[in-house]
């Protein structure tokens, strides 16, 4: 297995993947099904932080990051998705493509990484546990998905980037 920048020629892996928890888990409260074109789109608009780890060209799983809240204030603070094949959980292939998207966010000056995981997912909590996230909030009731209302939990872990940042002078001479 190796963990890799992903390509547009990943997308219909990558789809795969996600559709399937899509359709079948509470795993995301999102319930409709993604084109390998759109995922393609975003392997292009985030790159490098897209990755896949894969085995003989078979996609096995991914991990990315996006933007946590729109703002200049949430610049250094992005959210991850990481999912991965059924075959590949319990393998290591999810702790090493956060360990190799970690180091993408750091050289990009990310700060802090935020998870946001269905209540309905306690493997997914447990694992961002041990690799050092922590749980900072739950907002109840928040997801919907099949009739049944679902908590959101937040969980973070801070890269400790240094990050140089000029000082805000707005308040001086007050």
């Amino acid at each position: 297995m190796r963990i890799r920048q992903a390509t547009a020629s990943d997308a219909k892996g990558v789809a795969s993947i996600t559709n399937a928890i899509i359709r079948d888990t509470l795993v995301t409260f999102t319930t409709t099904e993604r084109s390998a074109d759109s995922i393609a789109q975003d392997i292009e608009t985030r790159s490098p932080a897209y990755l896949v780890a894969d085995e003989g060209g078979e996609v096995l799983g991914f991990a990315t990051y996006g933007p946590f809240r729109s703002g200049p204030g949430y610049a250094d603070c992005s959210e991850l998705t990481i999912q991965l094949a059924p075959q590949a959980r319990g393998q290591g292939t999810g702790r090493a493509l956060i360990r190799a998207l970690e180091d993408v966010a750091r050289a990009q000056g990310v700060h802090v990484l935020v998870a946001g995981i269905s209540s309905a997912n306690p493997g997914a909590i447990a694992f961002h546990a041990a690799i050092g996230f922590t749980e900072v909030g739950r907002m109840p009731e928040v997801g919907f998905k099949w009739g049944k209302r679902l908590d959101l939990v937040l969980m973070q872990k801070i890269l400790g980037t240094n990050i140089s940042v000029a000082p805000d002078t707005r308040d001086q001479g007050r």
